[in-house]
């Protein structure tokens, strides 16, 4: 071997010599430091994404897609919990557990394909341990094995768990699609924003299609900023993420297969109601308006960033529990549920209610399904029938596809 070559071949094995240690001692530093993550921290986000793919979900066989919306709960301590403005004949024994009592019932009554908790699931005030309150007040739908998801109101986090972890607890429970916030989103304020795609009827030409959007946010707690009093709002971040990802879901429902021209419709969930839901008189709405509305107060304009998108046909929201309406304004509807739970806030004689939600499909020729055709609602009491009250047409897309610019007369 030449001198040259030997020299620079003992060189290189002396740098190899250098750099063993130090490689060496950085593997083990890893190895290390990943013996001490939690194996839950590291396959969360895995788990979180298979658990979704695996409860997709989707319109039966029958044309339909059902949501039950359960609005402010309130729960606290369960049985121990009394109830809250109900008649002098009701106090002896009514509880949390009468609220446990009428999801139940709702569930057997309307066998919803979605149920959707639109926040203050618990009342963190009278709550002594927010996880065992979460728990108990989820327990029907966990136990009915139905997908559910849930956002947060403004008073979840007056208890034992901060905003975060609520939305983590109940991340973390059985049969939920709920999420903490999206995906390969690198900043987004507030926790407990996502959406779900529905896809058609399986077997159609449109069971690989998500044929009805649904978007679920955070619409916060109280203001942060010593300038504006009262309620939070919906920010500029949430809203960026909602065109982002309304924008890619109609690109998915315009490309073959099956192209479709224009959105699939969608529907949001939030808590606290937008500052155009005061838009409203008995004149124009279906239902009742017996509070003022508790938004936030100032407008972040989240209203018109839904007309812009233009696939947004409804909101619905709590908070307000004495207002249960729907009303229409600019091609969307802003509806109210209605107080649900027994803890909290309510009027005696006025039943408790929940709200119900059905999407139908297009009927094609050869008995296959297409798009949403319609989209209606009603509401149930908590009374011995569970009454159903003010049914009505949300939206069509015959009524949607025939609109027309009003013509401006001539001067």
């Amino acid at each position: 071997m030449p001198r040259s070559i030997s020299l620079s071949f003992q060189n290189e094995k002396k740098k190899k010599k250098k750099m063993m240690p130090f490689s060496f001692n950085l593997i083990v530093v890893l190895i290390v430091w990943l013996s001490f993550v939690p194996i839950g921290v590291l396959a969360a986000e895995h788990q979180t994404h298979e658990r979704h793919e695996q409860k997709k979900l989707r319109f039966g066989p029958e044309g339909e897609f059902k949501i039950l919306q359960v609005a402010d709960m309130h729960y606290a301590n369960g049985k121990s919990t009394s109830c809250l403005d109900v008649l002098p004949s009701q106090v002896r024994g009514c509880s949390d557990l009468n609220t446990s009592a009428f999801i139940h019932r709702m569930i057997l009554a309307e066998r919803p394909h979605l149920i959707v908790f639109t926040g203050d699931n618990i009342f963190g005030f009278d709550a002594t341990d927010a996880a065992k309150s979460l728990n108990a007040a989820f327990a029907p739908a966990i136990e009915s094995n139905i997908p559910w998801t849930a956002v947060l109101g403004n008073h979840d986090q007056e208890s034992t768990l901060s905003r975060e972890g609520v939305i983590k607890h109940i991340v973390g429970l059985k049969n939920t699609l709920s999420q903490v916030n999206p995906l390969n989103v690198e900043f987004i304020d507030g926790f407990g924003n996502y959406n779900l795609e529905v896809g058609g009827v399986q077997g159609s030409s449109f069971e690989n299609k998500s044929v009805l959007n649904l978007y679920f946010l955070d619409s916060g707690d109280y203001s942060t900023v010593p300038s504006i009093p009262g309620y939070g709002w919906i920010k500029a971040s949430q809203q960026f993420w909602f065109q982002r990802t309304s924008s890619k879901l109609r690109r998915a429902y315009d490309s073959k297969p099956q192209a479709q021209k224009g959105p699939a419709p969608g529907l949001a969930y939030f808590h606290i109601p937008l500052p155009e839901f005061a838009s409203f008189d008995s004149s124009n709405f279906t239902g009742v308006k017996q509070e003022g509305i508790s938004s936030a107060s100032v407008n972040s304009g989240f209203f018109t960033t839904m007309v812009e998108a233009g696939d947004v046909k409804a909101v619905f929201t709590g908070h307000d529990h004495l207002n249960d309406f729907c009303g229409e304004l600019t091609g969307i509807q802003l509806c109210y549920a209605g107080g649900f739970g027994y803890h909290a806030y309510g009027k005696a004689g006025w039943s408790r209610r929940a709200r119900v939600v059905v999407a139908t499909l297009e009927k094609l020729e050869k008995g296959d399904w297409g798009g949403v055709k319609s989209i209606k609602t009603w509401k149930r009491l908590d009374d011995q029938h569970l009454t159903a009250i003010d049914g009505q047409a949300l939206w069509s897309k015959r009524s949607s596809g025939s609109r027309r610019k009003k013509r401006i007369p001539s001067a």
